[in-house]
C-alpha cells in the first residue's frame, strides 16, 4: 500500500517542524516548501494527497496559490492559518480549499482532518470508475437515480429543496461548505444571498435524517462559514 503524500506549504519554521515530525510519527511521505512558488512549482511535480497550506506566505498570499492550483487539480487543500476571521476562512473555502485550520492547532485535530481529506481523495478517485447511482453512509442512503432518500432503508419523506441540499452536502462529505456554495447550488442563478433561509432548511432537514438534531451526527455547522457532511 502506498504511503499517503503530503505538501507543507508553510513559512513559519516551528510550525514545519511540527507538522512534519507528525507526518513521520503516522509514517507519510511528504515536502516541504517555504514559499509560495516553490510550493506552486511542487504542487506541480510531487503529485501530493493532499496539501497542507498557510495563507501568510512572504511572496503571495495562500488564497492565489488555491486559484492557481484549481485551475488544474482536484487535490484536497487543508488550510492552516493564524487568520481566524470568519471572512478569511469563507474566502479561502470559496475560492476552493477542503478545510481550514486555525493556529494554534492540536495534531490530534490536524491528523483528523487529514484522515478526512485522504477518504475525499481515495473517493474522488473511485469516482472516476462508473459512477455509483446509491450513497452510503452509515444509516444514511441516497438512491440518486430514483430521487429518493432512506434512514435504515426506511424512505425519508423531503421537500425538493430538502432533497438537492442532502445531494450537494453527500457528494462533498469531509468538506467544508460556503453558506454561498450551498445556496448557488440548491437554488442556481436565482438564489438569494440570505443565510437565513438556508438555516431553515437546514434546521428542517436535520429534523428529518438526525436522531437529535440538537446534537447532529451527519450535518455539521461551522459557525459564521457554512456546513459540513461527516463520514460515519
Amino acid at each position: 500500500m502506498n504511503k499517503p503524500r503530503i505538501l507543507v506549504i508553510e513559512d513559519d519554521s516551528a510550525i514545519t517542524n511540527l507538522i512534519r515530525t507528525t507526518l513521520e510519527m503516522q509514517d507519510y511521505q511528504y515536502h516541504t516548501a517555504q514559499t509560495g512558488a516553490v510550493g506552486l512549482m511542487e504542487a506541480t511535480s510531487y503529485n501530493a494527497d493532499v496539501i497542507i497550506l498557510d495563507l501568510g506566505l512572504p511572496d503571495m498570499d495562500g488564497v492565489e496559490i488555491i486559484q492557481k492550483i484549481r485551475g488544474w487539480s482536484a487535490v484536497p487543500i487543508i488550510v492552516v492559518s493564524a487568520r481566524s476571521e470568519d471572512n478569511d476562512k469563507v474566502e479561502a473555502l470559496d475560492t476552493g480549499a477542503d478545510d481550514y485550520l486555525t493556529k494554534p492547532f492540536s495534531i490530534d485535530e490536524l491528523l483528523a482532518r487529514l484522515r478526512a481529506a485522504l477518504r475525499r481523495r481515495q473517493l474522488d478517485d473511485a469516482s472516476l470508475a462508473p459512477q455509483k447511482s446509491v450513497y452510503q453512509n452509515g444509516r444514511l442512503s441516497i438512491d440518486y437515480s430514483a430521487g429518493c432518500a432512506y434512514m435504515d432503508n426506511k424512505e425519508i419523506h423531503l421537500t425538493p429543496i430538502e432533497y438537492r441540499l442532502l445531494c450537494v452536502l453527500a457528494k462533498n462529505t469531509g468538506r467544508v461548505l460556503t453558506h454561498n456554495y450551498i445556496l448557488k447550488e440548491v437554488w442556481g442563478n436565482s438564489f438569494s444571498d440570505d443565510a437565513s433561509s438556508l438555516r431553515v432548511f437546514m434546521a428542517t432537514l436535520r429534523k428529518k435524517i438526525e436522531q437529535n438534531s440538537a446534537e447532529p451526527k451527519y450535518i455539521q455547522t461551522h459557525i459564521g462559514v457554512g456546513y459540513r457532511m461527516i463520514r460515519q
